[in-house]
């Protein structure tokens, strides 16, 4: 069991409180308006945040781990490494998503390799992120020249992982 409070949650709370002094010495209304601003978000974020959890619970107890173990183990060698890097390009949504499943994916047996090449996969070429804001935004010239230089990256770290860390 996960203690209650980790040292992530101690620094973000440090940090909070020192930014939160911070903004009282600039003006003192201003850490008021910074908390109702973490608020807001956090009414954004939360109807979005419980599903995901939710999803991910759902499918540590549903996907048997013999599979994942079969497809993103350490046994799977390069290829677990592509199908994760595959799984990362192919996850919609933000973080939120993302997240979640890889933490399911690691309670399932998912290797370490897997786990890394899935997040640089995801951070890199998210499909969605690509279509919604790069390719609009930047152009499909710019799309083509950032993801070739860099569709090994996620292989790279994965096999890197594989080579220099064992388990």
């Amino acid at each position: 069991m996960r203690p209650l409070v980790d040292l992530s949650t101690i620094v973000l709370v440090v940090l909070a409180l020192a930014l939160a002094g911070v903004a009282y010495v600039k003006d003192p209304g201003l850490p008021l308006l910074g908390a109702k601003n973490g608020f807001s978000m956090l009414k954004f974020i939360l109807p979005r945040l419980v599903p995901a959890l939710m999803l991910a619970g759902l499918m540590q107890v549903l996907i048997p781990e013999q599979v994942v173990s079969r497809h993103f183990g350490r046994e799977g060698g390069l290829r677990a490494i592509l199908i994760a890097t595959l799984a990362g390009v192919l996850t919609p949504g933000g973080p939120m998503v993302s997240v979640p499943f890889m933490v399911a994916l690691a309670n399932s047996g998912a290797a370490l390799p897997s786990l890394v090449a899935y997040m640089t996969s995801w951070s890199l070429f998210g499909v969605q992120r690509i279509i919604a804001w790069e390719a609009p935004l930047m152009g499909w010239h710019f799309v083509v020249v950032r993801v070739i230089p860099s569709l090994a990256f996620p292989i790279v770290a994965g096999w890197l992982v594989a080579v220099f860390y064992r388990e």
